[in-house]
């Protein structure tokens, strides 16, 4: 049985949810506990606070965890990074109020302000490699309302849509690090539970290399049928079967939503007909 640690609520809570789910690992929240056991595959979820994930992990209560990457670069523990998980997107940024944007000219005007912040270590380290002298004050919760209060003078946080920062009159000015979700590990797996990591990990890349893919089948005339595979970026080659009409053939393939639109147009031009689109749930590479 392998023990992943999730964090009980958020954002970050909801996406991990949803990606186990599409993995087939099935959990029942209807009475969440501290610790509920998976149906279909050998995991059970610790839910905890964020920032509890990282020591959990490292001192092995957990096997594995799914956290934040800026809580995790911020606790700073022994624990290995088995993949990117590319959701729960945000920034940690420092943010000024309004009424000092005028005078901001770059970093070196923290010199000597106060900053409030949940991050201290990010943000000595940021300061540090500027050169910046700044008095970090530690704060845990609502870090955007230091400001307003006379608290601090500046403040330290994860921004995602910057809409809190406009509610308590703040202006972000300069953005540190990137963060997202991330897969951590004990560094002191057993044999056995590392295999079972390695079939979660399967599993999550399946569910990853669908997203934003879509699967395409067309009627292509067989005279254009050199031009239209030309455009098509399929995974290896596009799939090229005969129909019962002839001189048509039918065209599949899978496209990225990136550039979908734009090599539909192409096809439409070049003659295919009846193109039909579906969602991938699951891509075996």
């Amino acid at each position: 049985m392998l023990r992943i640690a999730i964090q009980s609520k958020g954002r970050l809570f909801d996406d991990t949810m949803s990606l186990l789910q599409e993995a087939g690992i099935r959990l029942s929240t209807s009475k969440r506990t501290l610790l509920v056991q998976a149906t279909g595959f050998p995991v059970e979820v610790l839910f905890l606070r964020d920032d509890d994930i990282p020591q959990t992990v490292a001192s092995g209560v957990a096997d594995a965890g799914i956290v934040g990457e800026n809580e995790f670069m911020e606790r700073r523990e022994e624990a290995d990074v088995v993949r990117r998980l590319g959701f729960s997107k945000c920034r940690l940024s420092l943010a000024i109020p309004k009424e000092c944007e005028d005078d901001y000219t770059g970093v070196s005007w923290f010199d000597g302000k106060r900053i409030a912040t949940s991050y201290p270590r990010i943000l000595s380290d940021f300061m540090e490699r500027n050169g910046v002298q700044a008095d970090i004050h530690v704060i845990n919760g609502s870090v955007e309302i230091a400001p307003g209060i006379g608290l601090a003078q500046a403040i330290f946080d994860i921004v995602s849509s910057g809409s809190t920062l406009i509610s308590n009159n703040l202006k972000e000015v300069e953005t540190v690090m990137q963060s997202e979700a991330l897969l951590i590990a004990h560094r002191g797996l057993s044999e056995e539970k590392q295999d079972i990591l390695r079939q979660l990990l399967f599993r999550i890349e399946a569910v990853k290399s669908a997203e934003d893919k879509r699967y395409v089948l067309m009627n292509a005339p067989n005279e254009r049928l050199q031009d239209i595979v030309a455009v098509l970026p399929g995974m290896k080659s596009p799939t090229v079967m005969p129909l019962a009409q002839e001189g048509w053939s039918s065209v599949h393939t899978v496209l990225d939503e990136r550039c979908f639109w734009e090599i539909i147009g192409k096809l439409k031009s070049l003659g295919a007909e009846g193109i039909l689109v579906l969602p991938i749930e699951k891509m075996i590479l």
